[in-house]
């Protein structure tokens, strides 16, 4: 698993401490302690899968018995009604497991899906997919993990990665020039520093003051394709603001570097998967 194992496992327990407390009623009062059981991960849509070690991982931490054969792996398409994964286990602790196994593959393998239906739509143009910081709080690694896997490329990870002018910075820090200024002075040779313009004269202002990378903020088609001109390749520049499926195709076609996309993480559909349980 790419992911940090001590980030994933801090994640599943407090998920399952946070679902199970101390007691799970039903199944430990249905099922002897000693029964074992068998399940395995059914597709009911098709897409793209991500999580599935993820999803392993919550049953080793709850038991030390369990085993599992996976039939796919992440990144592999899956399409309703394939076989993802057959599993063993202490039955208590399948059902236990369930609902945050659950939860973390759909989410996971529904980010990884639009990931690569937004990447299958701008095929052909130089545009590359990238998530934005509009994640869950906590599941933050999981989701851009998630969008690597549907083809996509992580923004910055945090606010330490690299230096991001927004609207509220602009005007706090004096003005595009300024604040561009500002930074240069105090940052190190590592960091870029990205300026976000709502016009194309802000967008010349940025050029001017050195900005390494340029958001179109909400700009329109013909906008975005006369900001590509006006740059001429000295930035690269990123689309953002309501790009939908319906506008994604004209928006790469205008000759922007990036598309970013906050719904591929902060509102996205849950992949339809289940597990069936045989005791």
């Amino acid at each position: 698993m790419m992911l940090n194992s001590f980030y994933v496992d801090d994640l599943i327990k407090r998920a399952i401490q946070e679902d199970i407390n101390y007691l799970d009623v039903t199944s430990d009062y249905l099922l002897p302690p000693e029964q074992t059981g068998a399940a395995k991960f059914v597709a009911k849509a098709s897409g793209v899968l991500c999580g599935l070690e993820v999803a392993f991982r919550v049953f080793q931490l709850l038991d030390p018995t369990f085993s599992a054969k996976a039939y796919q792996s992440d990144g592999d398409p899956v399409e309703k009604g394939d076989l993802i994964a057959e599993f063993t286990g202490n039955a208590r602790q399948l059902l236990k497991g369930e609902r945050t196994a659950l939860n973390l593959l759909q989410h996971m393998s529904g980010i990884a899906t639009a990931t690569a239906q937004a990447v299958a739509l701008t095929k052909g143009t130089k545009a590359s997919i990238a998530d934005t910081r509009k994640t869950l709080p906590g599941l933050r690694a999981l989701q851009k993990y998630a969008v690597t896997i549907g083809g996509g490329k992580n923004h910055r990870f945090n606010l330490s990665d690299a230096a991001m002018l927004k609207d509220n910075h602009i005007d706090a820090g004096g003005g595009i020039t300024s604040a561009i200024s500002k930074l240069r002075e105090k940052v190190g040779h590592m960091t870029k520093i990205e300026v976000e313009t709502r016009s194309l004269d802000e967008l010349r202002e940025a050029l001017a003051a050195g900005a390494d990378i340029i958001m179109l903020d909400n700009m329109t088609i013909e906008q975005m394709a006369e900001a590509v001109k006006i740059t001429g390749g000295k930035a690269l520049l990123e689309a953002s603001g309501n790009i939908t499926a319906d506008t994604i195709q004209a928006v790469a076609a205008t000759g922007v570097d990036i598309i970013s996309i906050g719904a591929l993480t902060h509102s996205v559909k849950a992949f339809d998967i289940s597990m069936k349980i045989s005791l």
